[in-house]
């Protein structure tokens, strides 16, 4: 069952800005990373989904519920953190536990102590002399306090130390124990990694590809690098239709991304031919990410 979906979305916002024909879900007890840089189209996607933002074209639903029309009856259930985080001056921390447990209709001061806690945040300074790392934890808090069923998390552990991030990350883990459904969105590999079931890569307001973490751990694709005894054992493979990337004539040498569906037929190619010398190296997350942006191309499109 699809808690959080995401279909055909776009804001265009000029100038290449903007999201564009976006879609993805998250299932009931899924947690799905969304991966990219600051700009990809990351903090605009999850601004449509709290129902501050109206799309141009498509839509997008929590618990079956469009975002834009029911996004009071939303915020009933989602815990919501925002990438940047702005507090109203005046109040101490305590205060905007107060006004937000006042506005959400739920006041449960044993959670909170809780978090508070766990996240060692003492409330009672005025926000606007809280450094950075103190008004993430705030918003923490706050986002966490009433035991949302569903979380959207933005760049969450902005602005937090080390130690910091990995309390939080083991946190979360604990959330997705208990069936919470999550989507987390982040530029940072670890993270990702540590706590997602899926994870989605956004270009320039585009979805690139999703791909199953478990993919992640044992390598999403493989790279092989072939040096061959004779030149016209070279020409021969580099014309054979795989997926070169990387040439080098005068060594006689290439390299090979193959997914694991290709690699019969990799093996088929390369039997055909004189090596004289074999290498395996596995991708990792970051190099996957990394050679969609600096190469421009996609491995196999659109996995949902």
């Amino acid at each position: 069952m699809s808690v959080i979906e995401v279909q055909n979305l776009t804001k265009d916002y000029g100038h290449g800005r903007g999201i564009f024909d976006v879609s993805f879900h998250v299932t009931k007890g899924e947690t799905l990373g969304f991966l990219g840089p600051n700009g990809a189209g990351k903090s605009t996607t999850m601004r449509h989904l709290m129902g501050f933002s109206k799309p141009q074209s498509g839509k997008a639903r929590i618990c079956g519920l469009e975002c834009a029309k029911n996004y009071y009856r939303i915020l009933e259930n989602v815990g919501y953190l925002p990438g940047e985080v702005a507090l109203p001056e005046g109040l101490t921390g305590r205060q905007f536990i107060r006004m937000m447990q006042g506005l959400r209709g739920n006041k449960n001061d044993k959670r909170v102590n809780y978090l508070l806690d766990k996240f060692r945040m003492n409330p009672e300074g005025n926000v606007k002399r809280m450094s950075i790392g103190e008004k993430r934890k705030l918003a923490v808090v706050t986002a966490f306090m009433n035991d949302p069923e569903i979380l959207l998390l933005d760049e969450p552990t902005s602005g937090l130390d080390p130690v910091m991030q990995e309390i939080f990350i083991d946190f979360i883990r604990d959330e997705k124990k208990n069936g919470k459904t999550i989507l987390l969105s982040s530029h940072i590999f670890s993270e990702v990694e540590a706590v997602c079931d899926r994870i989605a890569i956004i270009k320039d307001g585009k979805l690139i590809t999703i791909v199953d973490a478990a993919d992640v751990k044992h390598g999403l694709k493989n790279i092989f690098t072939l040096t061959f005894a004779e030149k016209e054992d070279y020409c021969g493979f580099i014309r054979c239709g795989l997926d070169l990337e990387r040439k080098n004539p005068e060594m006689l040498s290439c390299s090979v991304s193959v997914n694991d569906e290709d690699t019969n037929r990799f093996i088929a190619e390369a039997s055909k031919y004189n090596i004289k010398s074999f290498e395996e190296h596995s991708v990792s997350l970051e190099e996957y990410f990394m050679h969609f942006y600096k190469n421009d191309k996609t491995f196999g499109g659109v996995k949902k």
